[in-house]
């Protein structure tokens, strides 16, 4: 039985506005903390977190998990406005789209791929 080797593909290198953004939020993060008058190993023992991972955080590094960000976002308090700003229906998109059923995959369309079942269905011809 032979295995097949696995290729790790080259990863991109991480957008400006990224790095921007995880700075920022790592800021964020910090502040909040300070506020609360918490210090970092209060912070990271009550999100469940070692003081490195809430460091990386702080820091804007970007190798913490979605989970750990969440987790100490959590305890200062911050989480729900956070989710909620992710929420495409208090987007104006969103709320135009609103009465839109979501589609349960978005497939790729591609210039003289097959007719879709529902444009078959209404007596398009495809011409």
């Amino acid at each position: 039985m032979t295995t097949t080797p696995v290729v790790k593909l080259p990863e991109a290198p991480t957008p400006l506005a990224v790095v921007r953004a995880l700075r920022l939020m790592g800021t964020h993060v910090a502040n909040w903390r300070k506020l609360q008058r918490l210090t970092a190993a209060q912070v990271a023992e009550r999100a469940g977190v070692s003081r490195d991972t809430l460091r990386a955080i702080e820091q804007g590094k970007g190798t913490a998990s979605t989970e750990n960000l969440f987790r100490v976002l959590r305890i200062l308090g911050t989480f729900d406005g956070v989710v909620a700003a992710a929420d495409p229906y208090q987007t104006d998109v969103g709320r135009l789209r609103a009465d839109e059923i979501l589609p349960r995959r978005v497939r790729s369309w591609t210039p003289g791929a097959r007719r879709s079942r529902e444009g078959a269905h209404r007596g398009h011809r495809g011409d």
